[in-house]
């Protein structure tokens, strides 16, 4: 199999990864971000273990734990009560048993990890893909500003809007799941005395769709919240805006005392709506593949969104670069049959928001190996 370019949409967490993983395994890239550059946006990211060895493989989790937190635990509460449910040890027992901690730091940081990966010139600024044309083994790609350009394989990393999803199966829209979420970070040193600041804590609610999670971030200096709550409707054109603190406060405010703690130190909030779509039987056409979002978009409740797509990106690139395959199609093959069984079982899992409510069995999660997990039919079948 002979791949001489190979192209990405999208330079978000997946599409930097698959970047850099095929250029460590010789390939010559070239990214497409549809922004005019790079910005320091977005508060969290979870990095669970699978996450984080996949990342270590790259050569970037040094500079990962330079800013992040390991949180000494994941533990379940009863929102109501406050009885434990779940408790994982994590941090040093994580790395002791699935070869990397959990990582909890500010999305910003992991971003700029991945930017000083890549090489300069990698990355092309202001291009968004606005249609796709396979021919005589090549996709030829126009832009929406009029430019073009020729690829031997075009990967689709551009998120739940992706333009590469829409050039190769019609357009369609997102659905809202009816479920909103709140994010704030609160400074640790204002929450002195309230206890677990320094794990993952899960409280949950009535219903899935009700829950509190906290973690630390930046070496344990700010405690990250995100909750949700159903909500009928969603009328904004972002699909985050500044959210209301009072209304945030008083949508929890039956939970137990130590969760209401936690929300009364926020002083401001964002309120996003939460997006899905509808689970594709087949991710690649011809020469061009989804990955990430793109292809298995997902609700956050298990925390893997992130973390699927720097699975996918490393088993993509493993996937072209082996000689054993004989076409690219065949890469692409291996490369949905390796994923498609493991993210839709996240995918379901997520949705159920039921996971690790009780119970401590993360290793199907948690002990992937991206790097070394079988490549094609005997991988999916593994999952």
């Amino acid at each position: 199999m002979t791949t001489q370019r190979i192209g990405i949409s999208g330079a978000g967490i997946g599409g930097l990864t698959v970047a850099i993983a095929l250029q460590k395994l010789g390939k010559d890239v070239v990214v497409y971000e549809q922004a005019k550059g790079f910005a320091r946006v977005g508060a969290d990211i979870n990095l669970t273990p699978n996450a984080v060895r996949a990342l270590d493989g790259l050569g970037i989790g040094d500079a990962l734990r330079e800013t992040a937190a390991r949180p000494t635990h994941r533990i379940s509460r009863d929102g109501y009560t406050g009885e434990e449910t779940s408790r994982i040890e994590m941090a040093q027992a994580a790395q002791d048993k699935y070869g990397a901690p959990q990582l909890t730091l500010h999305r910003a940081d992991l971003m700029q990890a991945l930017e000083r990966a890549v090489p300069p010139g990698t990355v092309q600024f202001s291009r968004r893909v606005a249609a796709v044309e396979q021919r005589n083994g090549q996709v030829h790609i126009t832009f929406e500003d009029g430019s073009n350009d020729v690829v031997d394989v075009l990967i689709g990393a551009d998120g739940i809007h992706s333009s590469v999803r829409t050039a190769l199966f019609g357009k369609e829209s997102p659905d809202f799941t009816g479920v909103v979420a709140y994010r704030a970070v609160v400074p640790a040193e204002k929450l002195a005395g309230i206890p677990n600041l320094d794990a993952f804590t899960k409280w949950w609610g009535s219903i899935p769709e009700v829950q509190i999670v906290t973690f630390p971030l930046n070496l344990g200096k700010d405690i990250f919240i995100f909750a949700t709550i159903p909500q009928e409707g969603w009328h904004l054109e972002s699909w985050t805006a500044p959210g209301d603190v009072s209304e945030f406060k008083a949508l929890y405010q039956d939970f137990h005392p130590e969760a209401r703690a936690v929300l009364d130190a926020c002083d401001t909030v964002l309120k996003s709506a939460l997006y899905v779509r509808d689970p594709l039987p087949r991710w690649f056409e011809g020469r061009c593949v989804l990955m990430g979002d793109a292809a298995h978009p997902m609700m956050p409740f298990m925390a893997q969104g992130a973390g699927q797509a720097i699975e996918d990106a490393i088993v993509l690139a493993r996937c072209l670069a082996d000689p054993s395959f004989t076409s690219v199609e065949a890469a692409l093959q291996a490369f949905q049959d390796s994923r498609l069984a493991r993210t839709s079982q996240i995918q379901i899992g997520s949705r159920g928001n039921n996971w690790l409510k009780a119970g401590s069995n993360a290793d199907w999660v948690y002990a992937y190996d991206a790097w070394g997990v079988p490549l094609g039919e005997a991988a999916g079948q593994a999952a």
